[in-house]
């Protein structure tokens, strides 16, 4: 019966200590976290100087930074999307008449506009066949986006 009492006694202790350790871990954490400590107008002025990239990757950091980011469609992703606008605007417009926020269409239209834009600008124009084709950064496109790069290769 002693044995238990003390082994009970011992796990409440290392459970205690536990909690401690815990605690100040997350105190330390939520010091270093700028997010956490800034306004909010700061805090997106900030994550607003962000390439898309660096954007998703920090929304990756923790779940505050993904909370504030994933939450900031007007602030954050909208400059994003606008600037995807400029090689695919068809398919940015028609996401939004469709009712996606600005993050949901810029995840659906980023990588085609990189494809796309190469496309455009005529980095393919020497392609003969299908297994020439770069798979790597292959993305699936609709007939219209296809017409859109027939047309400016037919103009080269």
């Amino acid at each position: 019966m002693q044995k238990n009492s003390k082994k009970n006694s011992n796990s409440r202790v290392s459970d205690i200590e536990l909690d401690a350790v815990d605690a100040k871990r997350k105190k330390n954490e939520s010091q270093n976290n700028f997010v956490e400590m800034l306004p909010l107008e700061v805090t997106l002025r900030i994550f607003s100087l962000l390439d898309i990239q660096s954007l998703c990757r920090a929304s990756l950091t923790c779940t505050s930074w993904n909370n504030v980011i994933k939450n900031s469609d007007s602030s954050l992703w909208k400059p994003q999307c606008l600037t995807v606008r400029a090689v695919c605007p068809r398919e940015i417009d028609d996401d939004l008449e469709s009712g996606y926020s600005w993050r949901v269409t810029l995840e659906r239209n980023y990588w085609k506009s990189k494809v796309k834009h190469e496309w455009l600008s005529g980095r393919y124009s020497n392609i003969r066949s299908p297994t020439s084709l770069p798979e790597k950064i292959m993305y699936p496109m609709d007939a219209d986006t296809w017409g859109e790069i027939l047309e400016a290769e037919l103009e080269r």
